[in-house]
């Protein structure tokens, strides 16, 4: 006797259930960006599948794209003035610096967390603190290695400010690497973003920084490992 889909009246056994839930919460669903070259690995390895010298390949580069462009659920902490990571990866900094321009922070030094991202890590980028979207701008530049310091300034890079609720100014910049060619950005001057949401993703390794308020305690450490939406890396007064 063929078996009856699930439905409100029969559901799924509950083993069933808990698998399915189970591969939903430990495989992460793909970015948008990610599909079509997602999409285009699966396609030659299919098309090749007689051809097991270019259908491996294929499968084995289709395998890396999904593994790069995951896109994971975050939950943020929800307690006032806490500043988020806005990218997995690793602390490459904690120092003062000048900020670029464009993000219209001034030219006296401020606190700067820089977040070095590896190929292995998820690239999409987070909001660190809700607020109005007040600058954005896209600049040319180098593709020095992300985890040089001279790449806040020299390298490809898109700067975005964010003005919280209660004023403070919040500077978080994607920068291009030596093998990051392109910078996605999904944002736009005058959006009211929120905390921990996905708005932007930098190709195959890179960096992002961001720039505090002056005074803004950083309660992070240069090699810690960061959890983009979820570690926090401010306390803003």
């Amino acid at each position: 006797m063929a078996r009856r889909p699930s439905s409100p009246d029969h559901p799924q056994p509950t083993g069933l259930r808990h698998l399915r839930d189970l591969a939903q919460q430990t495989i992460p669903p793909l970015h948008p960006a990610g599909l079509p070259f997602v999409a285009g690995g699966a396609a030659v390895a299919l098309v090749a599948r007689r051809r097991p010298w270019v259908a491996r390949p294929a499968w084995a580069l289709t395998a890396a794209c999904a593994a790069f462009f995951r896109h994971p659920g975050r939950v943020p902490p929800t307690r006032p003035g806490v500043v988020v990571a806005a990218a997995d990866g690793e602390v490459a900094l904690v120092d003062t610096a000048v900020p670029p321009p464009e993000l219209g922070l001034g030219s006296d030094p401020l606190p700067r967390v820089s977040t070095f991202l590896s190929v292995f890590d998820v690239h999409v980028q987070r909001v660190p603190v809700s607020g109005t979207v007040t600058a954005l701008q896209h600049t040319p530049g180098a593709f020095l290695s992300a985890d040089l310091p001279e790449a806040s300034s020299d390298n490809e890079r898109t700067a975005m400010t964010i003005r919280t609720e209660s004023g403070a100014q919040v500077g978080v910049v994607q920068i291009a690497g030596l093998i990051a060619r392109r910078i996605v950005n999904n944002a736009a001057v005058g959006q009211q973003l929120h905390i921990g949401d996905t708005y932007g993703l930098i190709r195959f390794g890179s960096r992002v920084d961001v720039y505090l308020p002056a005074g803004t305690p950083t309660p992070v450490l240069v090699g810690q490992r960061t959890v983009g939406a979820e570690t926090v890396i401010a306390e803003l007064s």
